[in-house]
């Protein structure tokens, strides 16, 4: 991996995420997750950053079946959609890192990730990407994030298989130290 780094002493750091549990498809199947994927590793990247964590959920939830979530998501992929959000944080100013977790749904990120980037003003902030996935990787996500985003330094992202998330702390450390958020 060859990531450009940080160049902030000691910087203040945002893990805002995506996650959907329960009904998953991982590893070639459909399973119940009690805490999805995306927040496991959010909760990971948190221990290793001290960053404060904050939840990007959609007002409307999606379906509690998986087939039926895909294609919600794709319709809303299609349709460019901007979900609402249910919270929203009070200033991102004190910010200098922005984490953004997500799985990858249709090539990208997920349409609320997308409400979420256009809600605040990230101009002048470093923004590493970290996405779940079971074999898509990052797709597009971080040239999305790099369209969105362009007064923002947007780092490589880091994609993990969603049925290695149990065993990626090492793989999340290693990431960190290449983008230069941990020695």
């Amino acid at each position: 991996m060859n990531c450009e780094k940080m160049k902030v002493i000691n910087p203040k750091c945002l893990i805002a995420y995506f996650s959907r549990k329960g009904n998953n498809y991982v590893n070639g199947k459909i399973v119940d997750l009690p805490v999805g994927n995306t927040e496991v590793v959010a909760k990971m990247i948190q221990k290793m950053t001290n960053g404060d964590l904050f939840h990007i959920e959609s007002v409307n939830a999606y379906p509690k079946d998986y087939k039926e979530t895909t294609e919600v998501a794709q319709q809303e992929l299609r349709t460019n959609a901007r979900p609402k959000l249910t919270s929203h944080l009070e200033t991102i100013s004190s910010y200098d890192v922005i984490f953004l977790g997500h799985p990858n749904w249709w090539g990208t990120m997920p349409m609320p990730v997308f409400t979420f980037l256009e809600e605040y003003d990230l101009a002048g902030k470093t923004i590493a990407s970290f996405c779940t996935h079971e074999g898509s990787g990052l797709g597009r996500s971080v040239s999305d994030i790099r369209k969105m985003c362009s007064q923002s330094t947007v780092l490589e992202g880091l994609a993990i298989r969603g049925g290695d998330i149990k065993n990626s702390w090492d793989m999340v450390s290693g990431w960190l130290r290449e983008i230069g958020m941990k020695t």
